[in-house]
């Protein structure tokens, strides 16, 4: 355990709350301030569809003796950094289906506006009524200079239709701004690195065409070496504020890695996707390490999402499986394998996270950030939004993990505050605040 986390844990011991002692530790009179760095707090959302199956999700044994059931035994390596959070219930009602209440609502915690978008039998909806906590808590990182990132948070995707409706949206910059994620990894490869590569490239064209130039003065009349001088000296002008920019860029340390390369021509299409989601996967732990972020979330495909996983031997629709009956041994299997492989996603990023140095502090990523794995439901063919999967892997928000906690029903406004309060921004209330009034989770650390 490191020093500063045992002194912010002696704090809350104390009896302040995390985020006061998140205050206090900077504070000169108690000594703390100049001897610790303040600590990089990241936190990943990954969200994967359409419920999970409960006897072989979570735990049976509660505290540190817990089981990783069959879907979780792809984190057996991280179990003494895993937390599993049972009980945790989306309250939110209103207009929309189970599903589309189930994804606009997991990580803003208030109802959907009325609007035209049909789901099932329910009335119809439209976007959420609030901001999402991961676009709140980085509005909050990037309103203070010492927490400003490039980007403030990225929002990755797999698979994500291309429509645009409730089902397909997990995160929200406010009421009503639905935050598209980015499903194509060379897009997203542009986004980080593309301004950099390019201009990097610019410089080297432009160092090439200044000798071209040169060359030409002996070929052409004095008219027209006067038109090159000026075309030679804008050339400088360019180049030079391009190489102090580039200059200026190495030795603060922008990117602070190789630019990743991605293998080529990898096709947005079903069967393609665990290789999209390795692509992505990797560029959100690079964003990590260049501190582009330290917020970010990665869906994978969306509420209702069918892809056929037949990597898996798994021809059918994850959607329409889990649709089926208990009693359908076949679907029901197939289900775990799928919710299995979701798992193995989360597993390939806590992996990633734990291998990569923490750059300029001690430990890995993994240390400081925390990857919540949630779902829009329960159980897919119930559509209850009762216990709703929260599982938590890493130590970025100062949870004490390694244990199975079971809340008993609590409103999941509650967590959210929780998360908020961990980053150092707490609230009184998130989302709807008839669910806020017991305030955050308690016995998170």
């Amino acid at each position: 355990m490191t020093s500063l986390r045992s002194r912010r844990e002696f704090l809350v011991q104390s009896g302040l709350s995390l985020a006061a002692a998140n205050f206090a530790l900077g504070l000169p009179s108690l000594g703390w301030a100049d001897d610790q760095p303040a600590r990089k707090q990241r936190l990943v959302f990954v969200f994967s569809p359409n419920g999970v199956i409960p006897q072989h999700f979570w735990p049976e044994t509660l505290g540190a003796d817990f089981e990783l059931k069959r879907i979780l035994e792809p984190l057996a390596a991280f179990k003494q950094q895993t937390l599993t959070l049972h009980g945790v219930c989306n309250r939110i009602r209103g207009d929309g289906d189970g599903h589309m209440r189930g994804i606009g609502c997991l990580l803003t915690g208030i109802e959907l506006f009325p609007g035209d978008v049909q789901g099932g039998s329910d009335t119809p909806a439209g976007w959420s009524q609030g901001i999402s906590v991961d676009q709140y808590i980085k509005s909050q990182l990037q309103a203070d200079p010492r927490t400003q990132t490039r980007f403030g948070s990225l929002e990755f995707g797999a698979l994500v239709p291309d429509r645009a409706d409730t089902w397909t949206r997990l995160s929200y910059a406010g009421p009503n701004q639905p935050v598209a994620p980015i499903d194509d990894p060379y897009q997203m490869l542009n986004k980080l690195y593309g301004q950099t590569r390019n201009r990097e490239a610019l410089a080297s064209v432009l160092d090439g065409l200044s000798e071209d130039f040169r060359k030409l003065e002996n070929m052409v009349s004095q008219e027209d070496r006067r038109l090159l001088a000026d075309h030679l000296a804008m050339v400088r002008e360019v180049e030079q504020e391009l190489q102090a920019e580039l200059s200026l860029r190495k030795s603060q340390g922008d990117v602070g890695h190789a630019v990743p390369e991605l293998p080529a021509n990898v096709r947005e299409e079903n069967d393609n996707m665990p290789q999209i989601c390795k692509m992505q996967l990797d560029l959100l732990v690079n964003s990590f390490v260049a501190d582009f972020a330290r917020v970010a979330s990665f869906q994978i495909t969306n509420s209702v999402g069918q892809p056929r996983m037949k990597w898996l031997g798994i021809d059918e629709g994850h959607h329409t499986l889990s649709h089926e009956p208990d009693s359908n041994e076949d679907a029901y299997e197939k289900l775990i394998k799928i919710n299995t492989w979701y798992c193995e996603q989360v597993a390939y990023l806590a992996e990633r996270l734990a291998a990569t140095p923490e750059p300029g502090g001690g430990g890995s990523l993994l240390d400081n950030t925390t990857i919540v794995w949630t779902n829009e439901l329960g159980k897919g063919n119930s559509h209850t939004r009762d216990n709703i999967p929260f599982v938590l892997v890493g130590g970025g928000l100062g949870f004490q993990m390694g244990r199975a906690m079971d809340f008993k029903r609590v409103p999941h406004n509650r967590l959210l505050m929780s998360f908020c309060e961990a980053m150092g921004h707490p609230v009184k209330s998130f989302g709807n605040p008839d669910f806020c009034g017991d305030g955050p989770l308690t016995g998170l650390v």
